[in-house]
């Protein structure tokens, strides 16, 4: 999730963010209000959990409608990290190297 404004952009990614040395899959979700970035718990009437993975700042690099580039300072996630869409919601969530 991304603070911006009122809302939390938000995508689903398929690693945690101690495994994103390589690239990983993200699907593009609706985007959620700022009571759930704190929130850890069940979603979808119990059909599912969230846990806050990582937290930090971040600063936007670039952003148009197909790449997102942004610095990152988490606790886990540091350094420059890119969001490409790949097609609809798929996105893949990569570190670009130094």
């Amino acid at each position: 999730m991304l603070e911006s404004g009122n809302t939390l952009l938000t995508w689903r990614l398929d690693k945690n963010p101690q495994e994103i040395e390589s690239p990983s899959e993200a699907v593009k979700i609706f985007d959620h209000p700022l009571k759930f970035l704190t929130y850890e718990g069940p979603v979808n009437e119990g059909k599912g959990r969230v846990q806050i993975a990582d937290a930090g700042t971040y600063q936007i690099l670039h952003a148009d409608s197909e790449n997102i580039e942004l610095h990152m300072n988490g606790r886990i996630l540091k350094g420059i990290f890119a969001l490409k869409r790949v097609k609809n919601n798929k996105w893949i969530f990569s570190k670009i190297p130094p």
